[in-house]
């Protein structure tokens, strides 16, 4: 069980330190978000983090968490972008961790329909690759 009061830095033993003096709002953002406790993290935060592909193994169960409840939940960008940030996480993520494949199958097959063009072909593509 992840202990939510942790950050990533200290879930994963990492830390980054400050950001390059030249780092882009983004970089910034993410060297940030890594030190904010995980049970902090809006859906926002893991959209950007796991864009990112950053703390995929610990983030996307707390992703998955929010999607059971929410299968469009949204950060800044649109409906169903959280669910976009962790459909495209490694693919070498999804068979080394059958619980989350597990858990993400239910979230998609929970989608309404039809889906929009922001989402539809991401949710096709991981169908195809992991859902057969």
């Amino acid at each position: 069980m992840i202990n939510p009061s942790r950050s990533l830095e200290q879930l994963e033993g990492d830390s980054w330190g400050a950001p390059p003096a030249d780092a882009t709002r983004l970089i910034s953002t993410a060297y940030a978000l890594r030190r904010k406790p995980v049970g902090d993290l809006s859906a926002e935060d893991l959209r950007l983090l796991l864009g990112q592909h950053i703390g995929v193994e610990t983030l996307v169960p707390l992703a998955l968490t929010l999607l059971e409840d929410d299968p469009l939940a949204e950060g800044d960008f649109y409906p169903g972008d959280l669910l976009v940030a962790v459909l495209k996480a490694p693919a070498t993520h999804w068979p080394a961790h059958p619980g989350d494949l597990d858990r993400v199958r239910r979230v998609v097959e929970a989608l309404p329909g039809p889906l929009g063009p922001a989402l539809q072909p991401p949710v096709d593509a991981f169908r195809a690759a992991h859902l057969g």
